[in-house]
């Protein structure tokens, strides 16, 4: 199974935070290679300043913002580069008034005609009411 995983569920492998046992739980099932996460190139800058954002409110050290990044690195994630998702993810975004950013994952999602998994939540609930309520699920929700 594939499924379109953003920034904020891989951030919670490993930073200890509300939903992190869920995340676990998917990180257990890609590790049993019951599912392959797929996402556009940029979730890599996204961590980043998730992990930068992090250091500087002093929540994670320099030595554990490194480690985590080795681990992001190792994580064997399907990248997809955003060019060809591009004229999708703006429609999207202006169809639906989310950023650009987020329509990126939905738009992989719907390529690859799987779901995205967030967890932000607002984000969800946004689409909660939308033609795109089944292309994404939020990680609170992950059995």
């Amino acid at each position: 199974m594939n499924l379109v995983m953003d920034a904020s569920v891989l951030i919670k492998f490993y930073v200890p935070e509300t939903l992190s046992d869920r995340a676990e739980r998917l990180l257990a099932s890609v590790e049993k290679k019951d599912i392959v996460l797929l996402a556009p190139d940029l979730i890599y800058p996204e961590a980043g300043n998730i992990l930068w954002k992090k250091q500087r409110l002093k929540e994670l050290t320099r030595s554990e913002v490194e480690e985590i990044i080795d681990a992001v690195l190792s994580l064997p994630l399907k990248i997809e580069a955003p060019r060809s998702l591009l004229p999708l993810a703006v429609d999207i975004a202006i169809a639906y008034g989310i950023t650009v950013y987020d329509a990126f994952y939905l738009s992989l999602a719907k390529v690859y005609e799987t779901t995205m998994i967030t967890a932000d939540r607002r984000l969800v609930e946004v689409l909660a009411k939308t033609d795109l309520k089944d292309s994404i699920i939020w990680l609170g929700g992950y059995k």
